[in-house]
């Protein structure tokens, strides 16, 4: 092979390589300007939840466990939870019965504002959900980005990107400099660019508070979402593994959370304490 062509060939691969990194922050940016519509029609379900953390010794076996399950509500634009187990117990028909009042009450406010007050307490709201997420939209920057493959997860085709920090961006938000202490790879449904699964790695530790907590290098975390009704995608599973401090104190930590039960809800319903 003549060094001309193998000059060319290399050029293409370079080029390629390029279009490839552009492609990828061409989807994560997309797929993060879309998040905003997938909350509006969240708005119109409620799921079940059912969250298992572990809490493990010098050598990796668990010393104790706690099991919460709880029903999410979306009432009037606000998220509400009732639970049906704590500290790994059923709630009594007595506290499931105080959680009920306790909704119907808040129902009855929500229900009686005028449309003004609806309209201000929903713009705050949606003010204070996009300012939490704002740093999201540092991510085509903030990470060397590349499509390393395309895959099918539950039949769907999905993007495998992987993304890495850059070691010469400066975040421009608070939140978005932890951003800079992770990587990991993002399967990104092709057909609605919604994240379908994320699979995240800390290499550097993450800290919050002054003295609160701290999470040490090898952290992982995983989440995945489902597509629901052809028209909705909502959380479906996520784990975290890691070690760390909190208060000062040393801990090492596994948490499982699902998602279920995905159905439609109307505000004028009522939930059925069994």
């Amino acid at each position: 092979m003549g060094l001309a062509v193998v000059s060319r060939i290399l050029s293409l691969a370079a080029f390629a390589g390029v279009l490839l990194a552009q492609d990828a922050a061409q989807i994560i940016r997309k797929s993060v300007e879309l998040d905003q519509a997938n909350w509006l029609r969240a708005r119109d379900y409620t799921w079940n939840v059912n969250r298992v953390e572990r809490r493990l010794d010098s050598d990796g076996k668990v010393k104790s466990e706690t099991r919460e399950a709880w029903e999410t509500v979306i009432l009037y634009g606000e998220p509400h939870r009732r639970y049906t187990l704590k500290d790994g117990k059923q709630l009594s028909a007595a506290d499931l019965r105080k959680q009920q009042e306790k909704l119907d009450k808040e129902t009855a406010k929500l229900r009686d504002e005028t449309e003004q007050q609806k309209q201000r307490r929903l713009a705050e709201t949606e003010k204070r959900r996009r300012k939490d997420r704002e740093f999201l939209l540092e991510i085509p920057q903030a990470f060397n980005l590349h499509v390393d493959r395309e895959d099918r997860v539950e039949g769907r085709p999905v993007w495998v990107i992987s993304a890495t920090p850059r070691p010469d961006y400066h975040p421009k938000r608070k939140e978005a400099r932890d951003l800079m202490k992770i990587k990991g790879r993002l399967w990104i449904d092709k057909v609605e660019y919604q994240w379908v699964r994320i699979e995240a790695e800390t290499i550097d530790t993450l800290t919050w508070g002054i003295f609160i907590g701290r999470i040490h290098p090898g952290a992982k975390l995983m989440f995945e979402q489902t597509r629901i009704n052809d028209e909705i995608w909502l959380p479906k599973h996520s784990t975290v593994q890691g070690s760390g401090r909190i208060v000062g104190k040393k801990i090492a930590i596994e948490e499982d959370v699902t998602w279920s039960s995905f159905r439609k809800f109307r505000v004028e319903s009522n939930i059925i304490v069994e």
